[in-house]
C-alpha cells in the first residue's frame, strides 16, 4: 500500500498513463494523478519518472518497505525541501513554512548562503538560507528507510548535435512537437489565459493555443513598456488582451509579500512585477499559460553570441546567468566571509560533465541545471499559487528538451540572432516582426526608482539598521548605495539583492 504525503504538479500524458495502469480515466484531476503517482510507483518504482511528461514533485508513503520516497521532476518546476531533525525524523515538502511547523524543526540562518546570494541574486544548488533545510534538486529522488537517507540522480541534461538536419527540419520538429504537447496542457473541460510580453516565447505559446484572453504588465514610462507589443501581438492573433499598469508605489508595497511567499530571498526584479501579473490574473482565470523553458533550450540569452570567445575559460567564471559581485568585494561588505563558500563551486560538475562540448552548449547546460531551478521555476511556482493560480508552461517538456539536445548550436544562436530554429518554427504561426524581434528581457524601471526619494525610504532604513548590521559592514553598503545616487546606475542590481534579502530575513526572522 503506497499513500501520497505530498502532491504538487500537473501530468501531460495522463490519458496514456490511466491506461498503461489502468485506472479509470474519467476520474477527475485531484483524484485521477494521486492515483497516477501512487500506481507508477508500485509498477516502475524509483525509475516512475522516465514515464512522466510534465510538472512534479511528490513525497508518498511506502507501507510494504516503510519507507519515504520523494522525487522532483527533470527540470525542477516544482520546489521540493527535506530536513533532518535531530532525533533523525525526515521532514519533507515543497514548502519551507510547512517543514517549520512541523515537531522537531529548528530554525537557524544559514549565513554561508549569503555568498552565493550575493552573486547570483538567487538561491542555487542543495543548501537554503534556513540551515539543515535542503533542496531535493531536478532529476532526483529520494528514499528515507530505517533511519538512512539515500539520493540518487535519475536524469540529467545530455547533448549529442545531430548535424544531418537543416534549420527548417529542426523547426519542423519543434512546431510538430508543439503542436502535440498543446492538447495535453489543457483538457477539454479547462479555460486558460496566457501570459503576454512583446517576446517569442509567449507569443508562440499563445499561437499554439487556444485562449481568448491574454495577460500582460505595462509601465508608464515609455522606455520600460512592453504592454503594447503585447496588445499587438495579440490583436494579429484575434485575442482579448488585459493590461495591469504597475505603479513604483504598488511595486515597492507588494515585496514583502513576494519575499515571505518564496520564502527564500530572490533579488531578480522581475520576480516582483511576476507576483503583481499572477494577482491581476488570478480575478478572473485560475490556469494560466507562461513561456519558460525556451530561452535556456534553444540559446535565447544576447549574451550566448558570446560563447565561442569566451571558449574554455567559461569553467572559471560562468555561473549562470548573473553573477553581480565578485568574491573582493563580498569580503569587504560581508561580516563573515567563508573563502571555502564560491559560487563557481556550485557548477564544477556540470562542466565536469560537458567536457568537450561547445561553449554554448555549456552555457546552456549551467543555465537549465542552476538558473531555472533557482529563479525561474520557484519564481513561477511560489508566486503562482500564492495568488491561486496554476501557471502551465508547454515549453518546458522533455520532448522539446530532447529536440534541443540533438540541435548543433549553430541553429541555436548566429552573429544576429538568437534561438534561430526556435524562431524558425515560431513564424509557420507568428509574422516575422513577432518571431524574429529581437530579445528584449523583462525591463523593469527599478534602477530609476530605486534612486528616487518617494519609494526608496524603506531600502534607506533597512540599509542603515540593526539588522543589516548582523550581516554587512554599514559603511560599505552605504557607499554602494550612495554611488547609486550619485549616478553610477551599474550598482542597482547590488542594492536590490541586498535589500530583498534584509525583507526576507525580517519577515521570517525578526517579525516571526
Amino acid at each position: 500500500m503506497t499513500k501520497i504525503l505530498e502532491y504538487s504538479g500537473h501530468i501531460r500524458n495522463w490519458r496514456e498513463l490511466c491506461e498503461d495502469l489502468n485506472i479509470d480515466n474519467t476520474l477527475s484531476r485531484d483524484k485521477r494523478e494521486p492515483a497516477i503517482i501512487t500506481a507508477a510507483y508500485e509498477k516502475w518504482g524509483n525509475t516512475m519518472a522516465d514515464h512522466l511528461y510534465g510538472m512534479f514533485a511528490f513525497a508518498l508513503f511506502d507501507e510494504n518497505e516503510q519507507k519515504i520516497f520523494a522525487l522532483r521532476d527533470h527540470f525542477g518546476t516544482k520546489p521540493f525541501y527535506y530536513y533532518v531533525t535531530d532525533n533523525n525524523k525526515l521532514l519533507c515538502s515543497g514548502s519551507i513554512r510547512r517543514i517549520m511547523e512541523q515537531e522537531g524543526f529548528v530554525k537557524e540562518v544559514n549565513v554561508d548562503m549569503l555568498q552565493i546570494y550575493m552573486t547570483l541574486t538567487y538561491v542555487a544548488g542543495e543548501d537554503t538560507f534556513f540551515k539543515g533545510v535542503k533542496k531535493l534538486m531536478p532529476g532526483h529522488w529520494l528514499e528515507f528507510k530505517n533511519g538512512d537517507l539515500t539520493i540518487e540522480r535519475y536524469w540529467k541534461p545530455d547533448f549529442k548535435a545531430d548535424y544531418s538536419k537543416s534549420v527548417e527540419d529542426w523547426a519542423d520538429e519543434i512546431h510538430s512537437t508543439i503542436e502535440k504537447i498543446m492538447p495535453e496542457v489543457l483538457e477539454e473541460h479547462e479555460t486558460a489565459e496566457s501570459f503576454l510580453s512583446g517576446g517569442v516565447d509567449s507569443s508562440y505559446v499563445l499561437a499554439m493555443s487556444n485562449v481568448k484572453t491574454t495577460d500582460s504588465c505595462g509601465y508608464d514610462d515609455e522606455r520600460f513598456d512592453e504592454s503594447p507589443l503585447a496588445k499587438k501581438t495579440a490583436e494579429i492573433l484575434g485575442r482579448e488582451n488585459n493590461r495591469c499598469r504597475i505603479t513604483p508605489e504598488m511595486y515597492f508595497d507588494i515585496v514583502p509579500y513576494v519575499m515571505y511567499n518564496m520564502e527564500q530571498p530572490l533579488g531578480d526584479a522581475s520576480a516582483i512585477v511576476f507576483a503583481i501579473g499572477c494577482k491581476a490574473a488570478a480575478e478572473h482565470t485560475k490556469i494560466c499559460y507562461s513561456g519558460e523553458g525556451a530561452d535556456e533550450f534553444f540559446g535565447g540569452y544576447n549574451m550566448y553570441r558570446n560563447a565561442e570567445r569566451y571558449g574554455e575559460n567559461l569553467k572559471t567564471f560562468y555561473i549562470g546567468n548573473t553573477n553581480i559581485m565578485k568574491e573582493d568585494e563580498k569580503q569587504r561588505i560581508l561580516k563573515n566571509y567563508n573563502p571555502d563558500v564560491l559560487p563557481i563551486n556550485l557548477v564544477k560538475y556540470i562542466y565536469d560533465e560537458t567536457e568537450g562540448l561547445d561553449p554554448l552548449t555549456k552555457m546552456s547546460d549551467v543555465d537549465i541545471q542552476i538558473w531555472l531551478e533557482g529563479d525561474i521555476y520557484l519564481n513561477v511556482d511560489k508566486m503562482s499559487r500564492a495568488a491561486g493560480l496554476e501557471i502551465r508552461m508547454p515549453l518546458t517538456d522533455r520532448r522539446i528538451f530532447d529536440i534541443a539536445s540533438r540541435m548543433p548550436s549553430e541553429f541555436k544562436v548566429n552573429e544576429t540572432t538568437n534561438k534561430v530554429a526556435f524562431r524558425t518554427a515560431a513564424a509557420k504561426v507568428l509574422p516575422d516582426e513577432i518571431a524574429f524581434r529581437k530579445k528584449l528581457g523583462f525591463i523593469v524601471p527599478i534602477r530609476i526608482w530605486l534612486a528616487d526619494e518617494r519609494y526608496n525610504a524603506d531600502v534607506k532604513a533597512k540599509f542603515r539598521s540593526d539588522m543589516a548590521a548582523e550581516f554587512f559592514n554599514l559603511d560599505e553598503i552605504n557607499a554602494i548605495f550612495d554611488d547609486y545616487i550619485g549616478g553610477n546606475s551599474d550598482n542597482w542590481r547590488k542594492i536590490w539583492t541586498i535589500y530583498t534579502f534584509l525583507v526576507w530575513y525580517e519577515e521570517y526572522f525578526v517579525k516571526r
